[in-house]
Parts: C-alpha cells; sequence; structure tokens
C-alpha cells in the first residue's frame, strides 16, 4: 500500500483522483476574480452518491445521487467556488459532454448529469460577475487529464482559506488537497476543497497547524478557539469543505453512500471544529466499478484517513499572519 502525505502547496502527489481508472480532473480559475472551479469527469459512468455533514451546503442535482433515486450513474461532478453563483459553471461541463456524446441515453438524446456543490470563496473573490460560469466549466472540463494533481491553490480551491470563525481577516490560506493509495488492483483516492469555519489539525500529532489567527498573528489554541464561538461572528458566513471521493472498487448506490458518509469521519479529524451551522460540508463518493470487490468497513475506513491526509495536503509550507 502506498499513502500519499505530502503537504507542499506545489507538489504533486503520486496517487490521485486523476489517476484512478474512469476519472478525469481539469481546473479553471480567474486570477482577477480570485475563483476558479475544478470538473472531475467519468465519460463512461461512475455509480455515485453523497453525504452532507455541513449545515449550510450549496448544490445541484443531489437529488439522484440518493440510493433510491432511479439513475445509477453520473458522467461529471462539479466543485467550485462563487457559492451559489458558482453552479452555473456546471453548465459548461455538461455542454463539454454532451459535445462528446456523454450521457444518460433517454433513446433520442444523451443527458449528462453532473451534480455539483460551491464554496463561498468571499470576500477573496470581490470582482462580482467574474464568478464561475458555463465558460469557466467547460474550460475546466476541457482541461481534464490523467495527470497526477497538485496540492495549493487550484480550481475550486483558488482561493480557500481556513479559519474564518474570527472573521477572513484571521484566517489562513489553504486550497485543494489530496492523497491517495493503491493496494494490488483498487484504487481509492481523495480530493478536497478546504474551506472551513475552523482551523486544521494534524490528525497525528493534534497539533494545530492551519487556521484561525490571533490579532498578534499566533494560531489561536483549542481553548480560545472554543472561547471565540461562545460570541456572535462578526458576519455571517458561509464556508464549506467539499470532499470527492473517487476508486474503482465494486460498489452500488448504497454502498457509495456508505462510503461516502465512512469518509466523513475524516474531517473531524484533521478540522477543529467541523461542521459548524455556517458550513457546508458535502461528500461525495464515485465508483467507476472496474476494479475488485472489497469489504466496505475497510474501504470506508481508509477513505477516512486519505480524507483527513487530504485535508492537511493543502496547507501551504508557509503560512502569513493576517494583515
Amino acid at each position: 500500500m502506498s499513502r500519499v502525505k505530502n503537504n507542499s502547496s506545489s507538489g504533486k502527489v503520486s496517487f490521485s483522483l486523476s489517476q484512478v481508472d474512469g476519472f478525469w480532473v481539469g481546473h479553471a480559475e480567474n486570477s482577477t476574480a480570485r475563483t476558479g472551479c475544478t470538473a472531475i469527469l467519468t465519460p463512461e459512468g461512475a455509480v455515485a452518491s453523497f453525504f452532507t455533514p455541513g449545515f449550510a451546503p450549496g448544490s445541484r442535482e443531489t437529488e439522484l445521487l440518493k440510493p433510491e433515486s432511479t439513475p445509477q450513474n453520473i458522467h461529471g461532478l462539479l466543485l467550485t467556488g462563487g457559492s451559489a453563483f458558482g453552479l452555473a459553471a456546471a453548465t459548461g461541463i455538461v455542454k463539454f459532454l454532451r459535445e462528446k456524446g456523454v450521457g444518460l441515453n433517454t433513446g433520442t438524446i444523451q443527458i449528462p448529469l453532473v451534480p455539483g456543490a460551491v464554496i463561498y470563496d468571499y470576500p477573496q473573490n470581490l470582482s462580482q460577475g467574474l464568478l464561475p460560469d458555463e465558460n469557466m466549466g467547460y474550460e475546466a472540463a476541457k482541461k481534464a487529464s490523467k495527470k497526477a494533481l497538485k496540492n495549493g491553490p487550484y480550481g475550486a480551491g483558488f482561493s480557500a482559506s481556513s479559519g474564518k470563525a474570527a472573521g477572513p481577516e484571521f484566517s489562513s490560506p489553504s486550497g485543494l488537497g489530496s492523497a491517495g493509495l493503491v493496494e494490488n488492483k483498487l484504487q481509492l483516492a481523495a480530493l478536497v476543497i478546504v474551506n472551513p469555519l475552523g482551523s486544521l489539525i494534524n490528525p497525528h500529532t493534534g497539533v494545530i497547524i492551519s487556521g484561525i489567527r490571533t490579532k498578534g498573528g499566533q494560531l489561536a489554541t483549542r481553548e480560545e478557539i472554543l472561547d471565540l464561538l461562545k460570541d456572535p461572528p462578526p458576519q455571517k458566513p458561509g464556508h464549506t469543505i467539499l470532499v470527492a471521493i473517487g476508486t474503482n472498487a465494486r460498489l452500488d448506490k448504497l454502498g457509495a453512500f456508505r462510503l461516502a458518509r465512512l469518509a466523513a469521519s475524516g474531517l473531524t479529524r484533521s478540522i477543529f471544529p467541523s461542521h459548524l451551522l455556517f458550513d457546508g460540508d458535502i461528500i461525495f463518493s464515485l465508483s467507476s466499478n472496474t476494479g475488485p470487490l472489497v469489504n466496505e468497513n475497510w474501504l470506508g475506513a481508509m477513505a477516512a484517513e486519505l480524507v483527513s491526509q487530504a485535508v492537511i495536503n493543502s496547507v501551504p509550507l508557509k503560512t502569513p499572519p493576517p494583515q
């Protein structure tokens, strides 16, 4: 088994979601607006489901991912900045896939099924109107490849930050984090867009490594964070962790739902506190069903480990103090 432990903000990881059989990943950003989106393509179809531990999600077409819903496969997934406005980028992914003849065959037309979810990347994105849109989604889909992903400010994680419970001026940069493993014929990977209200914790040592900072520029302790939460926040923020778990393990939709729910525990290990009232955390799980049948308990436990590690991998090597 190989597990990724690279936390460089620019270093490639040795195995990532883009390299799982049946998956392609691409990013697009707008450096002026400081926002972006990530397209995850599964053109051969992927069994998928989701779990929502957050209280303020922003999403589209997640109803079709419920185990009881009729569609069995999706063809793409959007992770994006821009809050609710950014969901428009999914139209670009749908357009790209339609041009390639990918989608649900209804007998008369191929309809690409592309759920999605957003993070709230304001006030970093101050350029109203320059938001993830159809063109940006199309660009991300067009750039999708099998290349190993990089950790850091890419795609939907372009302006992500952690620790905004005290206000965005006391947060720390984060971004996209990735981790994965290959064991025999099994492939499993996590891609995480890290934009929580809480701080990030090394799950192995319990040490806070990024997030909420004091006025003096030091990372706030657990006690200081809990004291902070006693008071009303300086604003009503909307922030989120977006997770995409990809595997080739054989799963049905119920199994994919269980995988997403099991993987969610990885967030509580690496984010303190997690799943607050203005966090819109969503975990998506997708399987190309091209690999082996494995024990679901083991698969879920390993997915949680990878989610936790991917969160830590999103942290730049050097995090500047607040201005």
